[in-house]
């Protein structure tokens, strides 16, 4: 059936929200005409609207209105600490080759000045040369054993991280409330757990071994300098002050610069996937353009993001350069002077100098390294801000006295003073199958998924068996009410196991075979491996009818006594989805079934159907009574059967 062109340009203006003001302020705009001085002034303005940006956000990020918050940089240290307290042994054997491998590589510019000193003095000859390029050649050799040593621990370690820390945030993330899952942004969700764990990645494997290599070439090559002689390190004073200044001052700035980068990343992927998800009705509503509009305007959010973090870099690059090279030139101008006041030898100057040249690649590494790792904390904190959401549910002991599920005035609201739910009662009878239908949006999936405890209404109570839904405990919640979505998962691994997932892998062969046969997955039967069939992305991909029966399957094993589909067989076609409705009625039988869809042979075949209307329970009563009723259900059967 085809909208009207009346009624589409009516149902598009609902999703038209009023002309917003300019996302990206005028400011930020590039004049590329004006003269050098002024130019510069523009870019100083440019650069503090984006940090205040910045600041605003990242101070917002700690307490949202709405999604999930950002943790503490405290809380991201105090985790890594925690890792690391548990691998006390891998650290030290870390730290100790790292320090052996350092110490080496400063060996070998104290034995050329040596040689140097033996050279200005005359005083060297070839047994004392050949022993000295004895032991330059015994150091390096030594050294690049260390060296790969100490790699390899560094590497081991890491990895070893990464794996806990991906195991703490999947735990963090399976711990978070289901209603707050709800109504977090997708797109948030899936950067925190693709993007910043893959930066939190990178930061523990690269970063954190790089780390304590680099500083400790710069402790060693400072200590090694002071007993190479006290005057020639003085340089050393002015360059860390400068280095000290301006990369604490990076540092403050840049972390909320990187969590409103990742922000942006956030509100792009959620753009992207709400467009996706919603492309028939965008398509059908004619809002292509407004979500193309709204995409560009996030990229272009994004885009003054970045250049923040990448002005702070530049700046930070600039001081950068000229604390690594006043030290050689310093050495250089005082070493000169002390040579002629006979304070220090030839040899000296140049391992001081060979000394400061050498530094200024650790140097540099550390620095790299601290910016690399500031990006991994700013990520983590974004991680661990998932376990900060507050649960919604405080779990009693008292449990469910049979399996009448019962609400009452059961108001819902997704935004503070805008209602989608209207005072509703729902009394289901055990065993008996009720369908909920009505136009999109008038509150179908709302009050499934409070029925099912997913959410806690805002007024009233969902019970069953005389207890509060939101005051059981998950576990035992999922035992007395489940509820399957159109939304569906294949999970890496094999058939048997993403079925199991709904007993925690308490379940026999031959119950996941029942559970199969039950919703007419007879095609599980003809995988080349039958129950051990690897399922997921570059193995063997099922179809999303097949990925919707695995889902039902799942179902079917966790053997709830009340169960809440929501258009649970929407991606089936519909002679396959009544075939495998009719195939499961033997199944359901005794159960209180909960059947929420737009098709409605669903309804027709169910014991009660109630029609929500904007939130309200317009009509309820069997089909054949509301046919005769004449009212909203029986408009909506003749529509849908023309």
């Amino acid at each position: 059936m085809t909208l009207s062109t009346d009624l589409r340009a009516r149902s598009a203006e609902t999703w038209r929200d009023a002309p917003a003001p300019a996302r990206v302020s005028p400011e930020l705009a590039v004049d590329t005409s004006l003269p050098p001085r002024q130019r510069l002034a523009a870019w100083k303005r440019r650069h503090q609207v984006r940090a205040e940006r910045a600041t605003s956000v990242y101070a917002d990020s700690r307490n949202p209105a709405r999604g999930l918050p950002v943790s503490g940089a405290r809380s991201a240290l105090a985790f890594l600490r925690e890792l690391l307290s548990t691998r006390k042994a891998a650290a030290i054997v870390m730290l100790v080759f790292n320090a052996v491998a350092a110490i080496g590589a400063l060996v070998v510019p104290r034995l050329v000045g040596t040689v140097v000193d033996a050279a200005a003095s005359g005083t060297s000859d070839t047994a004392r040369m050949d022993a000295i390029l004895l032991a330059v050649a015994a150091v390096v050799v030594g050294q690049a054993i260390a060296t790969f040593i100490a790699k390899r621990s560094s590497a081991a370690l890491g990895y070893d991280l990464l794996a806990a820390a991906r195991e703490s945030i999947v735990r963090t993330v399976l711990r978070l409330p289901l209603g707050r899952v709800e109504a977090a942004s997708s797109g948030d969700l899936i950067t925190r757990i693709t993007s910043d764990v893959s930066k939190m990645s990178a930061a523990v494997r690269w970063g954190l071994p790089h780390l304590i290599t680099s500083a400790s070439m710069v402790v060693l090559t400072v200590v090694a300098l002071l007993l190479n002689s006290v005057l020639l390190a003085l340089p050393l004073l002015i360059s860390f002050g400068i280095l000290f200044v301006v990369v604490r001052r990076y540092l403050r700035r840049s972390m909320p610069g990187y969590i409103t980068e990742s922000a942006t990343y956030s509100q792009i992927n959620a753009t992207i996937t709400e467009s996706v998800e919603g492309a028939r009705t965008i398509e059908a509503l004619g809002l292509g353009e407004k979500r193309q509009a709204r995409l560009d305007d996030d990229i272009a959010e994004s885009a003054q993001a970045e250049r923040y973090t990448m002005s702070l870099r530049n700046l930070l690059f600039i001081w950068l350069d000229f604390a690594f090279q006043l030290p050689l030139v310093l050495v250089v101008l005082l070493g000169t002077w002390g040579f002629d006041a006979g304070l220090v030898t030839v040899g000296q100057v140049t391992t001081a100098a060979l000394y400061c040249q050498q530094l200024v690649g650790p140097l540099d590494q550390l620095i790299q390294v601290l910016d690399r790792l500031q990006i991994g904390l700013a990520a983590t904190t974004r991680l661990l801000g998932i376990a900060e959401v507050p649960d919604d549910r405080t779990p009693q002991a008292d449990l469910p006295q049979g399996p009448h599920l019962v609400g009452r005035d059961l108001r819902f609201a997704y935004r503070e003073g805008h209602d989608v739910l209207h005072g509703i009662d729902l009394d289901l009878r055990p065993g008996e199958r009720l369908a909920i239908v009505g136009p999109s949006g008038s509150g179908k999936s709302t009050l499934g998924r409070l029925a099912a405890g997913i959410n806690r209404p805002r007024t009233g109570r969902v019970e069953v068996g005389g207890v509060d839904v939101m005051d059981l405990p998950l576990p035992v919640l999922r035992t007395e009410v489940a509820l399957v979505t159109q939304e569906h998962h294949v999970f890496v691994g094999t058939l048997r196991d993403n079925i199991v997932l709904a007993r925690d892998g308490a379940a026999s062969d031959q119950e996941v075979l029942q559970a199969l046969a039950a919703v007419d997955a007879d095609w599980a039967q003809r995988l080349p491996a039958g129950l051990d069939t690897v399922l997921g992305h570059g193995r063997v991909e099922l179809t999303p009818a097949q990925a919707q029966q695995v889902a039902l399957a799942r179902l079917v094993l966790a053997d709830p006594h009340t169960l809440v589909l929501d258009e649970a067989t929407s991606l089936i076609d519909p002679g396959t989805a009544r075939h495998l409705e009719g195939s499961i009625a033997t199944l359901l039988e005794g159960r209180t079934v909960v059947a929420i869809a737009h098709r409605l042979h669903t309804a027709h075949d169910a014991d009660r159907i109630a029609v929500v209307i904007d939130g309200h329970v317009a009509e309820l009563g069997s089909h054949h009574e509301l046919m005769d009723a004449d009212g909203e259900y029986a408009r909506l059967w003749r529509t849908w059967r023309s």
